[in-house]
């Protein structure tokens, strides 16, 4: 039953909750099993939400009155532990933070809640949600499921572990150059960072450099994704970011027409060739499809270095708010954060003058780019899962630094353009790779319908071998 219940969708568990074919608490408790039998090893969870199944228990009383129900009314989730819920702890996986308790909650728990969710914890990052990999010195290293000893990503690589695991259903993850793409491509999920502004960031931390962070859903499938979103979208009246525009009901997925879409098999930059084959097979699929496909590179992709202008921009912005925090306790901080953000020399006025302008260049040549496409295909990683702490990446003939994981996913959070992993193939190891579909601002349910109708061409299903043991 356990295994039954853990690996259906969230779609599938409020429907079935709904119609009285199994309980909340049956549901909640399948979960809470899987997570003692399989946490221990992957430490994805880290924080534990109290009385999970007093919730489930309310839950079907109220189905039992004949109550409205909300979406995914019993249905339960994890957030990343930088989501703030009023009397847990928000650490930012930072020995500095480890006695931070929330007092309020932040907008996207307070709809998930609305909507009849049940939090069962929250997960793993690395420290501040500033590192590609997840680790930290308060809770450790989060393993990817599908290889121990690999990264599952960051920094939202909790959330993906315990969702590709069967240990949630929902999620919930943050992205300023990658970080729910990357660990959805390594743990072989679906996540969705959407426009900017389009899921309100209210309370969630690190509360800085808003011009380029993101909140957004993660889960196993494109249906939940939708369904997530059309709980968690919408202004709020506290994030200015996020506009007063309508949110439609992205749960509808069929239909949408026949698209324009531009792929590239590397987007601007060195990619290991199996996973330009993976970007490739998803161009013929969608081709196949109907969609008017061709093979296009934007400029500004390969000559305007998306590392280069966030390092730069994001140093500049994050270290006064981070300093702010630090206090005299740099002893205390993961020894490659404070090396990155602590200890590195102050940028000049001109080197941030000079990232800023190329940011603002590169959103118009992106922007070009939609006035004649409506999505563009690329890379979401250029590499698949490899194994953690690894310094240095050889592909093509160049050597790159780890951060490189990033390279095609950090463009799309300086356009604020909503963009997607979907799973679509896999590596010589068995390991999942993902494609990133990319679309115009505020256009996520064109993005949405793609990629469902992408993920329905994937017939090669594929659980983690250690999820299967139990």
């Amino acid at each position: 039953m356990e295994q039954e219940i853990c690996w259906l969708s969230g779609t599938e568990l409020a429907g079935g909750i709904r119609e009285k074919r199994f309980t909340s608490v049956e549901v909640v408790r399948a979960h809470l099993d899987r997570i003692e039998k399989l946490n221990p090893t992957l430490n994805a969870i880290v924080t534990f939400a109290p009385d999970p199944l007093e919730r489930a228990k309310e839950a079907d009383a109220a189905i039992a009155r004949g109550d409205d129900l909300g979406a995914i009314h019993g249905v339960p989730f994890t957030l990343k532990d930088c989501v703030e819920v009023a009397g847990l702890p928000a650490t930012q996986g930072s020995l500095i933070l480890k006695n931070n308790i929330s007092t309020q909650d932040a907008t996207v728990y307070s709809r998930l809640k609305g909507a009849g969710g049940i939090l069962l914890g929250k997960t793993n990052l690395p420290e501040f949600a500033l590192w590609w990999e997840t680790n930290n010195l308060l809770f450790g290293a989060t393993h990817n499921p599908w290889k121990i000893g690999y990264t599952p990503g960051g920094s939202s690589g909790g959330e993906g572990a315990a969702l590709a695991t069967g240990m949630s259903p929902l999620g919930v993850g943050t992205d300023l150059g990658g970080s729910i793409r990357q660990p959805s491509s390594f743990c072989g999920l679906a996540g969705l960072k959407p426009t900017l502004g389009r899921v309100p960031y209210t309370r969630v931390v690190p509360q800085t450099l808003f011009r380029a962070i993101h909140v957004g859903p993660m889960a196993r499938n494109v249906q939940d994704v939708a369904l997530e979103l059309s709980i968690m979208a919408g202004p709020d009246g506290e994030d200015i970011y996020a506009p007063p525009i309508p949110v439609s009901n992205y749960t509808d997925l069929s239909g949408g027409g026949r698209l324009r879409i531009g792929w590239s098999p590397t987007g601007g930059t060195p990619v290991e060739e199996e996973v330009q084959k993976v970007v490739s097979d998803a161009a013929k699929a969608l081709s196949g499809l109907g969609h008017n496909v061709e093979q296009v590179e934007i400029p500004g992709l390969g000559d305007k270095d998306g590392q280069v202008i966030s390092s730069v921009v994001y140093l500049s912005e994050a270290k006064p708010f981070l300093m702010d925090i630090v206090g005299g306790r740099e002893d205390e901080l993961t020894p490659l954060l404070r090396k990155r953000y602590i200890d590195s020399p102050e940028k000049t006025l001109d080197e941030y003058l000079e990232a800023s302008f190329s940011w603002e260049s590169l959103k118009w040549e992106v922007g070009e780019y939609f006035r004649g496409y409506d999505l563009f295909l690329c890379p979401t990683a250029p590499m698949p899962a490899y194994e953690a702490g690894r310094e240095e990446f050889v592909i093509g003939g160049k050597t790159m630094g780890a951060r490189h994981s990033l390279r095609a996913t950090v463009p799309w959070d300086l356009t604020g353009s909503p963009a997607m992993n979907v799973p679509f193939g896999w590596s010589s190891e068995g390991l999942p790779i993902g494609v990133q579909l990319v679309a115009r601002h505020f256009e996520e349910h064109t993005l949405l319908r793609a990629a469902k109708a992408l993920e329905g061409c994937q017939a090669d299903k594929r659980r983690p071998a250690i999820a299967n043991q139990y």
